[in-house]
């Protein structure tokens, strides 16, 4: 069975989305609410989300660089 060619470049660029995505979602969380010390229980959720969405960027994007 013949296999489709994945464009590498749409992976980088998505990846690099989801990136962005955890750093703005960290920067609006921060200055809405004012949470900016990781070590607050309270706020754990939130930066549990921007360590997922931060991590898989850069993890893929180093795996679908050129």
């Amino acid at each position: 069975m013949a296999e489709v060619a994945f464009p590498k470049k749409i992976a980088f660029w998505f990846y690099s989305l989801v990136f962005l995505a955890g750093v703005l979602f960290y920067l609006i969380w921060g200055f809405t609410y004012g949470s900016w010390n990781l070590l607050r229980p309270e706020w754990v959720g939130a930066y549990a989300v921007t360590i997922v969405l931060v991590g898989f960027g850069i993890v893929g994007m180093l795996l679908y660089k050129d």
